[in-house]
C-alpha cells in the first residue's frame, strides 16, 4: 500500500517538474523571439518599451501573429493540463483578472517600489527626491514615444471627428459669453435702471468670473480628469445662464453672470488638452486649428441671436410691474442652448486616455485605446483589425506628504478638507509650471496671451463704441431747433424724435399714444395740457412749467424734469421702472451686425491658418499674424467714416485669428500631461485679466483722442508677437 502510494507521488512529481521545465522553455523561447522582432522592425512593437526583467515578470499568455492572438499554453500536454487543472496552480501561473475582458494585465513586481533596471527592488525612501524625480522624467519620455506610436494605430477617423463636434459646442459655448456681455450690456442696464455710477460692471464681472474659473477648472483636471471637470463646469455655466434670465435685481443678475463665467472659464484650457491628447502629431496643428473655428461660430451665433430677438420689444411680457421679462432676457436663454447641448453629447464620450495613463489607471486608458481603434477601423470598413498593444508604460508616482484626516469627522469637515486638498494640489500644479525646463516657457505665454487679449479686447470695445460715436455725431447734426413756437389745441398721437424746443408755448394740446425719442424741451410751458400713455427716451424738460396739466400712464418723473414747475397738476398711474424700445432703433441693428460681420470676417483667417499651421509652423504664423495686426491698427487713423471703420475692424479680426489659434496649439503642446490643463488655464487666466483691462482703458479714451488706443493697441502687440517668436518650435513635439 505504502508502495504503491510512494510510486503515485514519484509519477506526479515528475511531471510538475516536467510542466515547469517546459513552461520555463517556452518563457525563453518567446524572449528570444521577442527580441529578434524588436531588431527586425519597431514600427508596431512596443515590448521595446520593457525591460528584460519586465518581459519575464510580466510574461503575457498571448502572442501576436497576423493581427491575432494564440495561446501558448496549447505547447503543453493535455496530461500536463489536466495535472493544472485537478491539482491547482502556483503563484506564477495565476491568471491577471483583467485578462477575461481582453485587458493586458499590469505586473505587481511593476508596481513595487523601486524597479531598477536590474531588477533587484530598492526601497525608495533609500532614494534621493532627485532619483526619484529623474527616474519619473525618463518615464514620461518612454510613455510619451510610446503613446505617438499608439495613436498612429489608433488611427484619426470617426471618434476623432465625433470628439470634435462635442468639444466644439464647448468652445463655441465660451464664445457665445463673451459675446452675450457685450449685447445685453445696455438693455440690462436699462432695463434695471442702472444709473452711470454702476454701468460697465457686467462686462468686467464676467471677464473676472472667467478668469478664475480658467485658473480652477485648469488646474482640477490635471487631477480630476479632462472629461469631469468639463461636464462639471459646462454644467455650472448652462445653469446660471438660463437662471440670470429671470432674475430681477440688477446685483442678483451680476451675481449669476459672475458664476456663469466661472464656469465657461474652464472650456478653452480643458478642451484644447482633452482634444490634443487624442491626436497623432501630424494631426494635432491642423485639427486643433480646424477646432478653434468653433469659437468664431459661437460669435456668429450670438450676433445673429441678438440681431434677430433682441430690437424685438413686443417678445417681452409682465407680471404686474414687479416681473418684467424682456426680449433681452429671451436671448440669454436662447444663448444658453450650446451649453446644454455641450454637456449631453460629452457625458457620451469617454476620458482622456493620456489622462488615466498620467494617473496610473493602465487598464481604464487600454479601454479608452481600444474603443478609439475599434471606432476608426469599423468606420473604415476594417472591423477585423485587431489592437496590437498589449502594455502601456506607466510613469512612476511620486508619494507627497498629505495630511490625515479622522475618519470620525463631521461631514461638512470632510467636505472642507477635500476642498482645501483640491485646493493645495491645484497650487503645487500651478508652482510647478515654474520649475525647469518649463519656467521660461510659462514667463512666454503668459506674455503673449497678455498682450494679444489686450490688443483684441481692448479694439473689440473701442471699435463699437467709436462707431456709435460717429453715428451720434452724425445723429447730433440732423437735430431739429425750433424757438418761440405756440402751438394750441393740437393733437400730438406720433413720434417726436430729435428736436429741441426753445421758449415754446404748448396751450389746450393733447399727447396720447406718442413718443419723445431724444426730445430736449428748454424754458417752455405747458398750459392744460393731456399727456396719456406717453413714452420718453432720451428726452427731458429742463426749466419748464406745467400749469393745470394732467399726467396718466406715463413715464415723465422727476428724473426728466429738470429745475421745472409743476403747478395745479396731477399725475396718474406713473409707468415704473425703466422703459425699454427698440422700435426704429437703426443703431441696434447696426451693432449687431457690425458685430456680425466682424466676427464673419475671421472665416479665411481660420481656414488659411488651419491649413498652414503644419507647414510654416506655428512660431512663424503667431509672430507674424500678431505683428501684421499691429501694423494694420496703424491704419484706423485714417477711419473717419462707418464704412471705414466697419473694414478696419474685419481687417484687424481676420489678421489676429491666426495668432490665436497658433498660440492655443503651442500651448496645448508645450506642457507635460501632468499640468497642462494647469499651464493652459493660467495663460487663460492672463488672457481674461488683459480682457478687464483693455475694456476699462480703450473704453475710457472714446471719443476723447485716437492716438492713444492706435498706439498702444499697435506697439502691445508687436511686442507680443516678437516675444512669440522666442517661444520653442513643437510641431515635431510628442505629447509628454
Amino acid at each position: 500500500m505504502d508502495e504503491t502510494h510512494n510510486r503515485t507521488s514519484l509519477v506526479k512529481g515528475a511531471k510538475d517538474i516536467a510542466k515547469v521545465a517546459k513552461r520555463q522553455a517556452a518563457k525563453n523561447f518567446s524572449k528570444a523571439v521577442d527580441h529578434a522582432s524588436d531588431e527586425y522592425s519597431t514600427h508596431r512593437s512596443y515590448n521595446r518599451f520593457h525591460n528584460d526583467e519586465d518581459e519575464e515578470d510580466n510574461y503575457n499568455n498571448y502572442n501576436q501573429q497576423g493581427g491575432h492572438y494564440a495561446d501558448n499554453a496549447a505547447n503543453d500536454d493535455d496530461e500536463g493540463a489536466s495535472s493544472d487543472a485537478t491539482e491547482g496552480h502556483d503563484d506564477e501561473d495565476e491568471i491577471y483578472e483583467g485578462e477575461y475582458q481582453g485587458v493586458p494585465g499590469v505586473s505587481n513586481e511593476k508596481q513595487k517600489d523601486g524597479q531598477v533596471a536590474l531588477g533587484k527592488p530598492v526601497s525608495d525612501s533609500l532614494k534621493s527626491r532627485k532619483e526619484l524625480e529623474n527616474e519619473r522624467q525618463a518615464d514620461e519620455e518612454e510613455l510619451a514615444q510610446q503613446y505617438e506610436l499608439i495613436m498612429q494605430e489608433c488611427g484619426h477617423g470617426r471618434f476623432q471627428w465625433q470628439l470634435f463636434f462635442v468639444l466644439g459646442l464647448a468652445l463655441m459655448s465660451d464664445g457665445v459669453e463673451v459675446f452675450v456681455v457685450g449685447f445685453v450690456l445696455p438693455s440690462a442696464e436699462t432695463d434695471m435702471c442702472v444709473p452711470n455710477s454702476g454701468a460697465g460692471w457686467l462686462g468686467s464681472i464676467v471677464y473676472l468670473g472667467m478668469m478664475f474659473g480658467a485658473f480652477f477648472w485648469g488646474g482640477l483636471s490635471d487631477k480630476a480628469g479632462r472629461k469631469q471637470c468639463l461636464l462639471i463646469s459646462l454644467s455650472m455655466n448652462g445653469f446660471f445662464a438660463f437662471l440670470s434670465s429671470f432674475v430681477q435685481g440688477y446685483s442678483t443678475f451680476l451675481f449669476c453672470r459672475m458664476l456663469s463665467g466661472f464656469g465657461i472659464g474652464g472650456a478653452v484650457p480643458i478642451v484644447f488638452s482633452y482634444f490634443a491628447e487624442v491626436l497623432a502629431r501630424e494631426k494635432r496643428g491642423e485639427h486643433l486649428s480646424w477646432l478653434c473655428m468653433f469659437w468664431m461660430i459661437g460669435g456668429i451665433y450670438a450676433s445673429a441671436m441678438a440681431w434677430a430677438i433682441i430690437p424685438h420689444y413686443g417678445w417681452s411680457f409682465s407680471m404686474g410691474s414687479a416681473y418684467q421679462f424682456h426680449s433681452w432676457r429671451v436671448f440669454v436663454v436662447v444663448c444658453a442652448l450650446p451649453c446644454v447641448s455641450a454637456v449631453v453629447a460629452l457625458t457620451f464620450m469617454p476620458e482622456s486616455p493620456r489622462f488615466f495613463l498620467e494617473v496610473g489607471k493602465h487598464d481604464e486608458a487600454w479601454m479608452v485605446l481600444k474603443q478609439i481603434h475599434d471606432t476608426n477601423m469599423r468606420a473604415r470598413g476594417e472591423p477585423e483589425r485587431v489592437f496590437t498593444v498589449n502594455r502601456i508604460k506607466i510613469p512612476k508616482h511620486l508619494d507627497e506628504l498629505v495630511e490625515m484626516q479622522n475618519e470620525s469627522a463631521n461631514p461638512v469637515l470632510k467636505v472642507l478638507f477635500k476642498i482645501k486638498a483640491e485646493l493645495r494640489g491645484i497650487w503645487l500644479t500651478f508652482m510647478k509650471c515654474f520649475n525647469y525646463p518649463v519656467k521660461d516657457n510659462t514667463l512666454k505665454l503668459a506674455v503673449v496671451w497678455f498682450t494679444l487679449s489686450f490688443g483684441y479686447y481692448g479694439l473689440s470695445v473701442w471699435f463699437p463704441d467709436v462707431i456709435k460715436h460717429l453715428q451720434a455725431d452724425d445723429y447730433a447734426s440732423r437735430v431739429k431747433i425750433f424757438v418761440n413756437e405756440r402751438i394750441e389745441d393740437f393733437t400730438f398721437n406720433f413720434t417726436v424724435e430729435n428736436h429741441i424746443h426753445r421758449n415754446g408755448v404748448f396751450i389746450n394740446d393733447r399727447f396720447i399714444s406718442m413718443k419723445f425719442k431724444a426730445v430736449t424741451f428748454i424754458d417752455s410751458s405747458f398750459y392744460n395740457c393731456y399727456f396719456e400713455d406717453v413714452t420718453s427716451v432720451g428726452s427731458s424738460f429742463n426749466n419748464c412749467s406745467f400749469v393745470d396739466s394732467f399726467f396718466y400712464n406715463t413715464d415723465i418723473d422727476d428724473t426728466k424734469l429738470t429745475n421745472s414747475r409743476v403747478i395745479n397738476s396731477s399725475f396718474h398711474h406713473n409707468k415704473t421702472g425703466c422703459q425699454m424700445t427698440f422700435d426704429d432703433d437703426y443703431s441696434a441693428y447696426w451693432v449687431y451686425f457690425v458685430n456680425f460681420l466682424g466676427t464673419l470676417a475671421v472665416l479665411p483667417g481660420n481656414i488659411v491658418s488651419a491649413l498652414l499651421m503644419d507647414k510654416i509652423g506655428r512660431l512663424s504664423m503667431l509672430g507674424g499674424s500678431m505683428v501684421l495686426s499691429g501694423i494694420s491698427c496703424i491704419f484706423l487713423w485714417f477711419g473717419t467714416s462707418e464704412s471705414m471703420m466697419i473694414f478696419m475692424l474685419c481687417l484687424y479680426n481676420g489678421l489676429s485669428i491666426s495668432a490665436w489659434n497658433s498660440l492655443d496649439v503651442v500651448t496645448a503642446e508645450l506642457y507635460p500631461t501632468d499640468r497642462r490643463g494647469t499651464g493652459f488655464g493660467f495663460c487663460n487666466a492672463m488672457c481674461k485679466l488683459a480682457a478687464v483691462l483693455g475694456n476699462l482703458i480703450f473704453g475710457s479714451l472714446v471719443g476723447i483722442t485716437k492716438a492713444i488706443p492706435i498706439l498702444l493697441a499697435s506697439s502691445v502687440l508687436v511686442g507680443g508677437g516678437l516675444v512669440g517668436l522666442r517661444l520653442p518650435d513643437t510641431r515635431a513635439n510628442v505629447l509628454m
